[in-house]
């Protein structure tokens, strides 16, 4: 099949979750079909992740995404006007549907559309009409965006942004009920986010990664050294519910760490923290904000603990396989762990109210034999359930319109030995 694929995103380097999710789709379908790659790209992208890109995809086709305050309220004025999101209103860019019409031109009939996301399905419906009969619409969700927005609003404090954010997600909750059902196909990343929208052709495809032959983390290796007692949190900072989650942790959470553990330190990496966060964390003890790390190698050999302590969200944390991948045992919230094929207190544990959650941390900190048996289990689910050359073997049947399919999985011990 000859396959245009939309995304909002450039999906290399793997540095976040959506990347990470889009590439390894990219990559199982360029694999059996001509794959038309259609993105945006930051001023961050550079040359060379589009070359890489090109090895497996027919083309690569670029539109610079352009964020400003004043594009941002333009968009909330259009949104408000039209009852539309802001998200779409923002991401609605007259360069990227003349970029589509020029790659349906050069390179078509094509055979299918694939939009990454909801941002990209404004795009994928416009495509539908370029050509006839229109080609197979595939929409990758990820999650149920409204259900983010939603949370959100119910975790601020302040009133007027409590009733924004509420009104993001009745608009995304209305936008995605009355465009999802016009694609062939839809996939999300959770049966959770599946459940919440009531649609005819819905899929479950979890996000999945290369398991390393290696655990970086020596706290895997029960004759490792003990190693300084140091917490690490990571993630994408100017997406609210990671910022919220890491501010919640130092300001609620952190202190009892520290009153049991007074040694540990915290370090929480990601690109562009807000200015709050970066005061909380001035203003704690042992904590330090390393913005954006290109190698986390360094940090994760250093620490003793992952963190996921988020209270808003949708789909599934992503870094969370990536720390059991890296074998660093991981402590987080029921809604940070959302989504995950996971057995509390076997491959991570949870902990929600503050005094719990800090109890489970300095558990784990003076706790080396617990830390390594979550270390060893989460690479063993990593291996059986998020393996993305077995796994994503669902998207061939997606494609091919076999709705029954469901990726066989080997026995844990067959993988785990």
């Amino acid at each position: 099949m000859k396959i245009v694929f939309l995304t909002q995103v450039l999906p290399y380097p793997l540095n976040a979750g959506p990347k990470l999710r889009a590439y390894y789709v990219l990559r199982q379908l360029a694999a059996q079909h001509e794959v038309l790659l259609v993105s945006f790209s930051r001023q961050e992208d550079r040359a060379d992740h589009i070359e890489h890109l090109r090895q497996f995809c027919a083309g690569v086709y670029t539109v610079p995404m352009v964020r400003s305050a004043r594009r941002t309220l333009c968009a909330v004025v259009t949104a408000l006007a039209h009852k539309e999101p802001v998200i779409i209103a923002r991401d609605r860019v007259a360069a990227m549907r003349r970029q589509i019409e020029d790659v349906f031109a050069a390179h078509g009939p094509v055979d299918a559309v694939h939009a990454d996301q909801t941002s990209m399905v404004q795009y994928a419906l416009g495509a539908a009409g370029l050509q006839t009969p229109r080609p197979r619409l595939v929409l990758d969700a990820h999650n149920a965006l409204h259900q983010v927005f939603r949370r959100l609003a119910e975790q601020s404090g302040n009133p007027l942004r409590r009733r924004l954010l509420a009104w993001e997600a009745d608009r995304l909750a209305a936008y995605e009920t009355e465009h999802y059902t016009q694609f062939d196909e839809v996939v999300f990343v959770t049966e959770i986010d599946r459940a919440r929208l009531d649609l005819p052709h819905a899929h479950v495809i979890p996000i999945c990664v290369e398991p390393q032959v290696e655990a970086m983390c020596a706290v895997a290796a029960p004759t490792a050294e003990v190693k300084p007692r140091q917490v690490l949190f990571v993630g994408t900072l100017f997406w609210p519910p990671n910022a919220e989650g890491a501010a919640w942790f130092v300001r609620e959470v952190w202190p009892l760490v520290l009153a049991r553990c007074p040694d540990a330190r915290l370090v929480i990496a990601g690109k562009r923290a807000p200015v709050s966060l970066l005061q909380l964390a001035d203003a704690a003890q042992h904590v330090a904000v390393a913005g954006y790390v290109d190698d986390l190698t360094a940090l994760v050999t250093q620490s003793t603990l992952f963190i996921a302590p988020l209270h808003a969200g949708g789909g599934m944390r992503v870094k969370i396989v990536d720390a059991w991948n890296w074998g660093i045992p991981v402590l987080a919230t029921t809604v940070g762990a959302e989504g995950l094929d996971y057995v509390a207190g076997e491959h991570l544990l949870i902990a929600d109210a503050a005094d719990a959650f800090a109890a489970a941390t300095v558990r784990l900190l003076d706790d080396p034999a617990l830390a390594a048996r979550l270390c060893e289990a989460g690479r063993c689910l990593v291996r059986r359930a998020y393996d993305w050359r077995r796994v994503y073997a669902a998207w061939d049947s997606i494609y091919a319109g076999s709705l029954a399919f469901s990726p066989a999985r080997a026995e844990p011990e067959t993988l785990c030995n």
